[in-house]
């Protein structure tokens, strides 16, 4: 029953059909393999795969690296919940959805707050000069992404409502054709997309996540993996923190390197990264405790059916 509601409530999420896009089988625990879910857009598991980094430290263990690729975060988390991935990366919203679902995944850590790195825009020559002016306007976003919970506050913090606005639920690609063509007034979107629209089509930042959100992403995996591998989540972590550092004193390499991984230029993907802390950190109270704040919002706004309590997702 929880498995149908999962795939049912992500796929209303995402407007697609989950069972047809994501090929999705449940797999069974093997001790051999870590297979890693991953967006492209995410630049530190990126450019780790690129690396073959992970590859290189647990070969000598006998484990074998196997990545997954997911177009976003509800999909990546479909795949935990099948066991089809034991390990993965996503922004803050897509957790709370698949929680309230019933997925069976925890939470074992996450990157710093990065509020830059999500913002809301607006086309060039647009009238539109602050949020205030969004009332009754249609507002392009990914329903369940990190950006939903920005827009709210945002909204909020301009004294308007969630109900004041036309949210417009089109995942990046097609939000970004609405957006060209006029058939929206704003996007709210996170980077690498944010500095693409800024250098491509000189959109302009109305306001960004500085100051109304954190903004966290997480390090999440399927929790008999978790709870069977804490040597391997341990050594995980300590490449992607050694990675994340690297990333943050070699900003112009990581851009070289990820630019065609990214299928972006040089310049936007070195301005994304730059929006991004890439500052890896074991999960904690404290941003447990932050993230069941956006939980609480999504359950007030009725865009979860139940009230659910983050921490059980933690080990």
């Amino acid at each position: 029953m929880k498995r149908n509601f999962l795939k049912t409530l992500i796929g209303v999420v995402l407007g697609i059909g989950l069972a047809a896009s994501s090929g999705l089988v449940r797999a069974e625990y093997n001790a051999k393999l870590l297979r890693i879910g991953f967006q492209k857009s995410a630049s530190l598991l990126t450019l780790v795969k690129a690396q073959g980094s992970l590859e290189k430290l647990f070969a000598p263990q006998g484990i074998e690296v196997k990545w997954v690729e997911f177009p976003a975060g509800p999909q990546l988390l479909e795949g935990l919940n099948v066991s089809a991935i034991d390990f993965g990366y996503v922004g803050e919203a897509p957790p709370i959805f698949a929680q309230a679902a019933g997925a069976n995944f925890v939470y074992v850590g996450h990157e710093e707050p990065a509020p830059s790195a999500e913002a809301l825009i607006v086309p060039k020559g647009s009238t539109i000069k602050t949020v205030a002016d969004l009332k009754g306007k249609k507002i392009a976003l990914n329903k369940g992404s990190n950006v939903h919970f920005l827009l709210v506050r945002l909204l909020e913090k301009h004294g308007l409502k969630y109900s004041d606005i036309q949210p417009i639920f089109l995942a990046p690609a097609d939000a970004r054709a609405a957006f060209e063509r006029g058939s929206v007034d704003a996007w709210v979107i996170w980077d690498p997309y944010t500095a693409a629209a800024e250098k491509q089509i000189d959109a302009r930042i109305l306001a960004d996540g500085k100051g109304v959100v954190n903004n966290y992403a997480f390090f999440l995996a399927e929790r008999q993996f978790a709870e069977k591998r804490t040597d391997v989540v341990k050594q995980l972590f300590e490449e992607l923190q050694k990675q994340g550092q690297w990333i943050n004193k070699n900003y112009k390499e990581a851009a070289t390197q990820l630019s065609p991984l990214q299928g972006l230029d040089q310049a936007i993907v070195e301005q994304s990264i730059r929006r991004y802390s890439n500052d890896v950190k074991p999960i904690n109270s404290k941003v447990l405790a932050e993230q069941q704040k956006i939980a609480d919002t999504f359950f007030e706004l009725k865009l979860i059916p139940k009230e659910i309590k983050v921490k059980d997702a933690s080990l």
